[in-house]
């Protein structure tokens, strides 16, 4: 391999070998940190409950641009499975094979040698940052969230923040992601009365009471989505409820559900009309919210029109920009950050067997963080 023609290449395979499935980082953020400290890099190490984060600056002036990402991948699945060991880079036919290549060790290297490149020419007109963690693909709970939890107390803020998520379709740079839409989760137990099927007016059946408030529910326009967002949805995961046996009615009965949500709407306002429709029907219940996730959203604005305006020089394609899929640090990091945008590698076979990423889209995906570099800090930025 040439290393000096691909340095981002090269590098996403040092990544791969190591073997950092959430929450492990098994030493990528060390190998990122020994890259950028010589640049003249601050970086600083967060443990949290066997998680680790990095947290690395280049200088102290505004505005400062930060560039996030992760270390941990997602288990391999079966390995008799893969044509090739997942953690063993592999060149094939014009791609590079292993788990992390495309989600997101290939971004992650990018960024790194977008950096170097950079540095090596000029003065940043502000300040260059990493955030990276190995609990993206966790519960996200130890990760991000940490560092944007210090970064607040700290009166830190970012100014434009380039994800490195996965967000081509078939092309590298034909989407970039400029929001997610939230995520609220919930378990709902409904309280019956359990009995002799053969005798239902001794008992009373959850299945049955829940069945008509889960239809209005099902049914549902929680909100109409916006120019950027599709309306919120509403979906169930799991139901659960009964011993097993065909001849006892259950006393009890949970249900997971899930909101996908727009800005349109809010944690609270659909909490609130949920549980007005378990009111309605009278249901026993208790309800436990098990976990959310903010929307965020960045509207067309400096970093978006000078990301688009990148891609289509480097690639000579015009993005389309999009806020669909599931959640991302993103929703982290907007605490501290109006200006987000996700640019990443074809997403096509991440968490899947046989994770690849074409290799000659690594160097020209660092080209392009490199040019949004040039544009946001350069003499003229």
């Amino acid at each position: 391999m040439d290393t000096a023609a691909a340095p981002t290449l090269a590098l996403a395979c040092e990544l791969i070998e190591r073997r950092s499935l959430t929450p492990d980082d098994a030493g990528c953020q060390a190998r990122i940190a020994a890259r950028v400290v010589p640049l003249g890099f601050r970086c600083e190490t967060l443990v949290v409950n066997g998680v680790t984060n990095l947290w690395a600056r280049f200088g102290d002036a505004r505005p400062l641009v930060c560039f996030a990402g992760h270390t941990d991948v997602v288990p391999t699945g079966p390995l008799d499975q893969w044509s090739t060991d997942p953690f063993v880079p592999t060149l094939r036919d014009g791609f590079l094979h292993g788990r992390g290549a495309a989600d997101m060790k290939g971004s992650v290297a990018a960024f790194v040698t977008a950096i170097e490149a950079f540095v090596a020419t000029q003065r940043p007109q502000g300040s260059i940052a990493l955030l990276i963690t190995s609990d993206e693909e966790g519960p996200s709970i130890d990760g991000t969230d940490r560092v944007v939890e210090r970064l607040e107390r700290a009166g830190t803020a970012i100014d434009y923040c380039v994800v490195g998520e996965p967000s081509s379709v078939t092309k590298l740079g034909d989407m970039i992601k400029n929001g997610r839409r939230g995520t609220l989760s919930g378990t709902l137990v409904v309280n019956g009365v359990q009995g002799h099927i053969a005798y239902p007016h001794l008992a009373r059946n959850p299945i049955h009471e829940l069945a008509p408030a889960l239809t209005e529910l099902a049914n549902i326009r929680w909100d109409d989505g916006n120019a950027y967002f599709p309306p919120t949805t509403f979906q169930c995961s799991n139901i659960r409820a009964g011993t097993g046996a065909t001849n006892v009615i259950p006393g009890t009965l949970e249900l997971l559900f899930n909101f996908r949500y727009s800005t349109a709407s809010t944690r609270e306002s659909l909490a609130t009309r949920f549980e007005q429709v378990l009111r309605k029907h009278g249901l026993d219940y208790t309800l436990v919210w098990t976990g959310h996730g903010a929307p965020f959203l960045t509207p067309r604005g400096r970093l978006v029109d000078i990301a688009s305006d990148v891609i289509r020089q480097t690639v000579g394609i015009t993005p389309e920009l999009s806020c669909s899929g599931g959640t991302s640090d993103g929703r982290f990091i907007a605490r501290i950050c109006s200006e987000i945008v996700e640019i990443g590698p074809v997403n096509a076979t991440i968490h899947k067997l046989d994770e690849r990423v074409a290799a000659a889209d690594l160097e020209t995906l660092a080209a392009i963080y490199r040019r949004i570099l040039e544009r946001l800090l350069g003499p003229a930025g």
